[in-house]
């Protein structure tokens, strides 16, 4: 009997090696170095010393814990230098081998984010903290718009699909996390033209990674460059959004706080609204 295909996958992993180890060359690192300050205030609000600390997707490092142990792993060789090379997606650790996993960045061009957060809340001690960050939904619209634009007769799909700060959370459930929070704060920068975009795009390893898309044709570049001067404020700038969804969860553990059994209230909420004292009229 034949085996079965395995199905198909969103991004090209190849590729996407090859742009990381691109970027490295130019990397252009503020959007990361915003969601590690944000990952970074999520963490001075928690009462804990972590010694045991895996930066999911590291790029060029970035991220510093005083006093911690600090594993990297990146899909790009020259990232990975002096750290593991391999995929968020992938097992590379033993079971309950950190107290603390960050990942800033790289969710989003993961083939398999469920399979990832579940391997991340596995490597996870009792209790261990997992504190995520990614471009969600929204993000890049206006360049979107630009493309629906010029290539109004025949869209090529340039563009990844995104994840929603809803589903986020969802998938952090069904990954097995506990006290599962998601969030998410808009980003916006003004280009003085496109091209600046696609430098920064290209310098934090954010370009396309769908297998099979077009090659980009001068034409659909100048009217892309177009629409996208169109929409410049008086200044001679546009802004584009950078959607950041932030994801705080636990390893499951018994000293948590549970939530409360449901039919456990002493009091009802019929009961509760009819005690409730009538605002003056």
């Amino acid at each position: 009997m034949p085996e079965p295909e395995s199905p198909a996958e969103i991004f090209d992993r190849a590729l996407r090696r090859k742009r990381r180890d691109r970027a490295a060359r130019s990397y252009e690192s503020f959007v990361r170095d915003h969601m590690l300050e944000g990952i970074v205030e999520r963490l001075e609000g928690v009462n804990r010393q972590f010694r045991q600390v895996l930066d999911l997707g590291s790029f060029g490092g970035g991220f510093e814990l005083p006093g911690a142990e600090i594993t990297r792993l990146d899909a790009g060789r020259v990232w990975s230098s002096g750290g593991v090379q391999g995929e968020e997606d992938l097992p590379h650790f033993p079971d309950a081998r950190f107290d603390l996993i960050v990942s800033a960045g790289v969710l989003d061009s993961v083939n398999d984010v469920p399979g990832a957060l579940a391997l991340a809340r596995r490597a996870l001690k009792p209790d261990g903290l997992f504190l995520g960050a990614f471009l969600g939904a929204g993000t890049l619209a206006t360049l979107r718009a630009c493309f629906m634009a010029a290539e109004a007769d025949r869209p090529a799909a340039r563009f990844h699909p995104q994840i929603d700060v809803r589903a986020a959370g969802d998938l952090l459930s069904r990954a097995g996390f506990a006290l599962p929070v998601s969030d998410v704060e808009t980003l916006t920068v003004r280009y003085a033209s496109i091209f600046g975009l696609f430098r920064d795009l290209r310098g934090m390893a954010a370009t396309n990674l769908l297998p099979g898309t077009p090659p980009l044709t001068r034409e659909t570049l100048a009217r892309a460059a177009q629409e996208f001067a169109a929409r410049a404020d008086r200044d001679g700038r546009t802004a584009e959004r950078f959607e950041i969804v932030y994801l705080t969860g636990w390893a499951p553990d018994a000293s948590q706080p549970k939530p409360a059994k449901r039919g456990s209230a002493t009091t009802s909420l019929a009961e509760a609204l009819k005690s409730k004292p009538q605002e003056p009229q």
